[in-house]
């Protein structure tokens, strides 16, 4: 009985722990473009308007025809379009195609003392136990219930506290949150 109860319990805590996180990590809707992401964009029929793009610091590519396009905050849908709607009074039935064929900033930051400490190019959002798995986990002298990730907003830095002890004892397990573009996971 006392198995069966065992056991019940490690089910009932994996299914939450992965459940939980897994429902964290779908996304919900298209992905969003920003600078440093490689763009495909082409116009079906005419080989010479297909292009594989850097997305500017400034979050602006440049197409042959139609010159500078902000592409960056949009999905590649919303590119689509606009590159049609730009591109009509040259090619009248011009039917595009964008494909992110490189993300280049889903970057995070791990420093402090964890083994390998640096900057973390991914091409999926990723939680902090990820975030430090990647980092190759912590130090021996690391404060484990001091951790911060650090999230700029424009103007703003918001900082968010991650207690480590407590998560890898099944606790407090929303802190485990999912990190965004160019945040900072500081382990002191």
């Amino acid at each position: 009985m006392r198995k069966l109860t065992v056991l019940s319990l490690c089910v009932f805590l994996i299914a939450f722990l992965f459940g939980s996180n897994f429902c964290k990590l779908s996304y919900a809707g298209d992905y969003t473009i920003a600078p440093a992401d490689v763009l495909e964009i082409s116009i079906w029929g005419e080989e010479e308007l297909a292009r594989q793009l850097v997305v500017r610091p400034d979050g602006k590519v440049s197409f042959p025809l139609i010159g500078d396009i902000e592409v960056a905050g949009k999905t590649t849908s919303q590119v689509k379009k606009l590159v049609e709607e730009k591109i009509r009074p040259y090619i009248p039935e011009a039917s595009a195609t964008v494909i992110v064929s490189q993300l280049g900033s889903l970057q995070y930051f791990v420093i402090g003392k964890v083994a390998k400490p640096g900057m973390f190019n991914v091409s999926k959002p990723l939680t902090v136990l990820q975030a430090l798995a990647m980092a190759g986990g912590l130090t021996t002298f690391a404060n484990e219930s001091n951790i911060s990730i650090v999230r700029y907003y424009g103007e703003k830095t918001t900082r968010f506290p991650f207690n480590y002890k407590e998560v890898k004892q099944g606790k407090n397990l929303q802190q485990n949150i999912l990190l965004e573009r160019g945040d900072v996971v500081l382990v002191p």
